[in-house]
């Protein structure tokens, strides 16, 4: 299988940097994948699930936060807030962030504050679900 170069970075690491066959990252409309020769794009990144596979055909998970994908001229990188692997991910938090964002919600507030918590929860949402993936 063809393999593009990929650089996934948030700003306190690299992720993975090297040689991908697939990625698919999550948007605004759903999930959106590459492969190798894809058309040059930029993409919006919402909070979900990363998955990449290496060029070993070993496939990565992670939940990330916003962001955005470029892929010109056959090299893909994705630029998050941040992201983390199954295993980094502390379940009893993430639920607990979820449960505060959603009391904060109820709370009537400013459409600002509606927005950051709603963001929250998308967050703290993906962060359960990946976790449950990664088991």
């Amino acid at each position: 299988m063809k393999t593009f170069p990929l650089r996934v970075l948030a700003p306190e690491r690299t992720f993975f940097d090297g040689a991908c066959t697939s990625l698919t990252v999550p948007s605004i409309d759903g999930m959106y994948g590459l492969m190798a020769q894809h058309e040059d794009i930029v993409l919006a990144i919402v909070p979900g699930k990363l998955t990449l596979r290496d060029a070993d055909g070993v496939e990565q998970i992670a939940a990330v936060s916003e962001g955005v994908l470029k892929m010109e001229r056959g090299e893909a990188l994705v630029l998050v807030d941040t992201i983390e692997r199954p295993e980094e991910i502390d379940l009893h938090r993430a639920e607990e962030m979820a449960a505060e964002a959603r009391a904060e919600l109820k709370a009537k507030r400013s459409a600002q504050e509606q927005a950051i918590a709603n963001a929250r929860i998308a967050r703290a949402i993906s962060r359960i679900h990946v976790k449950h993936d990664g088991k």
